[in-house]
């Protein structure tokens, strides 16, 4: 295991460009494959690898020598766009640094077809070294002070102005044409209001947003614990297991689970971490354990209930695709199906893409008989009882079927894609296009918010316990949404009890550095994205985790509310946190999440954080000491 801080590097141009000449072949390969000179970095938080001056320093230095140029417009009078760019060689290797690729080139954004893609879109180009299209996948970082950007184009890059105009010009300029590539319309006033509409347009206009209730909550936010500079992450557990490992459902009291290839291991839950517990429940052919032949996959989504004594396990219904046509209900004690339901709607099959608790903390709740499901476009509750609220009698029915309580069917279009509910039942969904709906507890036909998104596919949501916060993954970017507004009355409410009017706050991007983003490896793909576990009102979340590639990253639920926390300084659009704290493994990570509040030890500001990869589990520990 490592463990890294995110950092932020001053540029120092030192080692000249005939240095880099000589050196450029024989680095070619490391930051190819950037991520294994990462896994070979020693196990400690990251420094800045900018160890000499920095560059402004250098700078003035030079020009009192009158060793360098007067002015790069003297001498390129007719470069327009002038630009330093710099490449950072070497990884996250004690050898790490940037060196100048070219003392002064030109950057254009050009407009040209896609090899992808028939449409043309926009382009970034910088000097002969770079080409990449405008997108987020570039992880663009501003820093205002140092007039530079760096981002991610098959290595990484640095781009220093000489001026703060120029530098502002060119974030305007990228942030207008990544909107048009994302949009495909001009990023004008009347095509931003079409786009997010009126009651959002802080969201294109963050300058302009009502910021009020990030600061308010930084006030209620008593119970939070910050994670102190000087505290380490520290592996507790590591323990093989078995290979094959799909997902992980954490439970609240005696034991979690995790499913893999051969069937479900059961582990203790400690203060610590979990522990197996040397029980496996395997799979067969046989029918009378799980597995059975209604279903070749492996379950890709387990589900605790009933005081998690019983399991749900959804398996897709083919390959390549998540939607299930049914699932197996497992007794955990005896280690036995109980049945294996299936979904129908008046007679007719339907299937499910997700499946989760009816409330935070229902799986607790040992009469719990209903459940939430989740296809493109129905959201619904299933009851494992009868219309007449019995359970239903499976030794006289092969294939029981679950009962549609209550939920919508909605016209083609909403390609909803994963959901979660809060304490009170109340659920948030997200969708293919980025929007991410708010329903009551009360009514599943009509989103009481709709919040327009930036256009990148919510891939997976989670929501606070009291419903006030928001968290969306995407590919490139976890987006954190306040839900708190006031109302008419001066109320303070949820975006899931009414609709938010104008003053609605502008989200908050939870990014990686460039460099980060590189070395995570080629599947630098952010998934699974959750807040800290709680199901006990007063309680707040403190951190939040998501994964990509080898990297378990974490978040101070508290630093990011924080609006005067130093990572937005000098930034433009939308507020950016890139202070995080990195778990590092040797493969690719499938799922990270924080136990339950009851695993917390008194000394400790946070759960346990278990990790699972295909072929291990680990328990880390955010105490530092013991």
């Amino acid at each position: 295991m490592g463990t890294s801080q995110s950092r932020e590097d001053r540029i120092t141009d030192s080692e000249s460009e005939e240095e880099y000449d000589e050196e450029e072949e024989q680095e070619e390969e490391q930051y190819d494959d950037a991520s294994s000179d990462h896994q070979n970095a020693q196990s400690s938080s990251s420094t800045s690898s900018g160890t000499g001056k920095s560059i402004d320093d250098i700078d003035v230095k030079l020009k009192s020598l009158k060793l360098k140029y007067n002015s790069p417009q003297q001498s390129s009078p007719n470069l327009k766009n002038p630009v330093k760019l710099y490449l950072h060689i070497g990884g996250n290797t004690p050898k790490a640094k940037w060196v100048i690729s070219e003392k002064l080139t030109s950057y254009s954004f050009t407009k040209k077809n896609d090899d992808d893609d028939d449409d043309s879109c926009w382009f970034l180009e910088v000097g002969s070294k770079v080409k990449a299209r405008v997108s987020t996948e570039m992880q663009l970082k501003m820093f205002g002070d140092q007039k530079r950007v760096d981002f991610v184009d098959k290595a990484v890059w640095a781009l220093k102005f000489l001026t703060d105009e120029e530098y502002r010009n060119f974030v305007t300029q990228f942030q207008n044409c990544l909107f048009e590539n994302v949009y495909g319309m001009e990023a004008s006033e009347e095509n931003k209001v079409k786009v997010y509409g009126k009651e959002f347009i802080g969201w294109a206009k963050p300058e302009a947003a009502d910021d009020s209730m990030w600061e308010d909550a930084e006030d209620r936010s008593l119970d939070s614990t910050p994670v102190k500079r000087s505290q380490e992450l520290m592996e507790e557990f590591e323990e093989a297991a078995n290979g094959g490992v799909q997902s992980l459902a954490l439970g609240a009291l005696d034991n979690s689970f995790l499913v893999n290839d051969s069937g479900v291991q059961v582990y203790r839950n400690f203060n610590r971490g979990i522990n197996a517990k040397g029980i496996c429940v395997k799979f067969d052919a046989g029918g009378s354990r799980i597995g059975g032949n209604s279903s070749n996959s492996t379950p890709k989504k387990a589900l605790l209930m009933r005081a998690e004594t019983n399991m749900m396990l959804m398996s897709p219904a083919n390959e390549g695709k998540p939607n299930a046509t049914g699932l197996k209900q497992v007794d955990i004690e005896t280690g036995k199906i109980v049945t294996e339901w299936k979904f129908e709607k008046d007679g007719v099959d339907v299937t499910m893409r997700d499946i989760t608790n009816d409330t935070k903390g229902s799986q607790l709740d040992p009469s719990e008989s209903t459940f939430l499901g989740l296809d493109d476009n129905r959201l619904c509750q299933w009851d494992m009882r009868d219309r007449k609220g019995m359970v239903q009698n499976i030794a006289t029915s092969d294939s029981p079927v679950l009962h549609w309580t209550q939920g919508h069917q909605f016209s083609r279009g909403t390609n909803f894609q994963c959901f979660a509910s809060t304490g009170d039942g109340s659920i948030v969904v997200g969708s293919l296009d980025g929007k991410i709906r708010l329903y009551s507890k009360t009514s599943m036909r009509q989103a009481k918010t709709a919040f327009p998104g930036l256009g990148s596919p919510i891939t997976h949501v989670d929501v606070t316990y009291d419903g006030k916060w928001v968290l969306g993954t995407t590919d490139t970017y976890l987006i954190l949404i306040c839900t708190l507004f006031t109302d008419k009355d001066g109320k303070t409410k949820t975006g899931f009890g009414g609709r938010m009017g104008n003053k609605i706050p502008a989200p908050r991007l939870l990014k990686l550095t460039p460099l980060d983003s590189h070395l995570a490896g080629n599947n630098n793909k952010f998934h699974g994205g959750h807040f800290s576990w709680v199901t006990e009102n007063g309680k707040q979340e403190r951190h939040l985790v998501a994964t990509v590639g080898k990297f378990s990253v974490i978040w101070d639920f508290q630093q990011v509310k924080n609006s005067a926390h130093e990572c937005y300084r000098n930034q433009q659009g939308l507020k950016s946190c890139y202070c995080y704290k990195i778990v590092l493994k040797d493969e690719s990570i499938i799922e990270s999440r924080f136990m339950h509040d009851n695993f917390a030890v008194s000394n400790s500001p946070e759960a346990p954080l278990v990790v699972a990869t295909p072929m291990k589990v680990s328990s880390i520990s955010l105490s530092g000491r013991r």
